[in-house]
């Protein structure tokens, strides 16, 4: 695994956490499944806003681990949408790891790709509204 630095995506910055001690899995590396499930939070985000709505995860179309992160990295997941259905909204996912405080570089660490559903408060399917225009 080389450990080559990279830049950053310039999609959205979707949630950025440092692994605790308790993220530890057997080997001393954070556990898969800690980041699966942040890439899930951070992959939701641009959906929820899109959707104008409560959405939920029906697929993860894809996850490559591409090299482990460690207690004291700064995790940073970046979001995007990649497609738009009439009631789904695929986004993709990036995870950078910046590590090395003294000399700091920042590697990708994770990619994935998942599938949100927008749902009704009867958890129903719904329409993806429009997208809005006009600034915030």
């Amino acid at each position: 695994m080389t450990k080559k630095s990279c830049s950053l995506p310039s999609c959205e910055l979707a949630l950025r956490l440092v692994p605790k001690p308790a993220d530890l899995n057997q080997n001393g590396d954070i556990f898969g499944g800690w980041v699966m499930a942040q890439v899930d939070v951070a992959g939701a985000i641009p959906a929820w806003r899109r959707a104008q709505g409560r959405i939920v995860t029906v697929s993860v179309n894809s996850f490559l681990f591409k090299q482990p992160i460690s207690v004291g990295d700064i995790v940073s997941f970046y979001a995007k949408i990649i497609r738009v259905g009439t009631t789904s909204i695929t986004v993709r996912v990036e995870v950078y790891a910046e590590r090395h405080h003294h000399a700091p570089i920042a590697v990708k660490v994770t990619e994935a790709e998942l599938t949100y559903v927008a749902i009704d408060d009867d958890g129903n399917k719904r329409p993806i509204p429009p997208e809005m225009t006009g600034e915030m």
